[in-house]
């Protein structure tokens, strides 16, 4: 069943709904952007909805300000093409949770992909989740 939106805004905080349900840019440096877990300690779920996205071992430092990732578990993260035209965007594919942008091709890692995501989007667990294998997840 979906939410309303009343019922979004009493279980987010002001900053997580405006990021998370009117797509919104956290300020860089946010909670999880200097955050390292190492692989197998945890893995980072949808604030608002907890399902499972990245684990510990997928985060890296890119630099760019916020968290991000190279690849995500199966199924878990959609994308869309942004109402710019030229980014794509990231939403969590069980609530549609805002989470960031996907960008390719950088040369970072050896999926070629950059999963930037709101440290205000997610929220990392202790302990590793047993789900398929992460895979790369955005349009070419």
């Amino acid at each position: 069943m979906a939410k309303s939106d009343a019922e979004w805004r009493k279980e987010l905080t002001p900053e997580e709904y405006r990021v998370i349900r009117q797509k919104g840019t956290e300020p860089r440096g946010g909670e999880y952007d200097g955050f390292y877990p190492a692989p197998g300690e945890g893995h980072f779920v949808c604030r608002a909805c907890k399902n499972p996205l990245y684990s510990a071992a997928s985060k890296f430092k890119s630099g760019c300000g916020w968290p991000a990732f190279d690849k995500c578990y199966s199924k878990s993260v959609a994308t869309h093409t942004d109402a710019d035209g030229h980014r794509i965007e990231i939403t969590c594919a069980a609530c549609g949770g805002h989470l960031g942008h996907v960008f390719q091709n950088e040369g970072f890692t050896p999926t070629n992909e950059r999963h930037c995501v709101n440290s205000v989007s997610v929220k990392f667990v202790k302990g590793d989740v047993s789900l398929a294998e992460e895979v790369v997840t955005a349009k070419s």
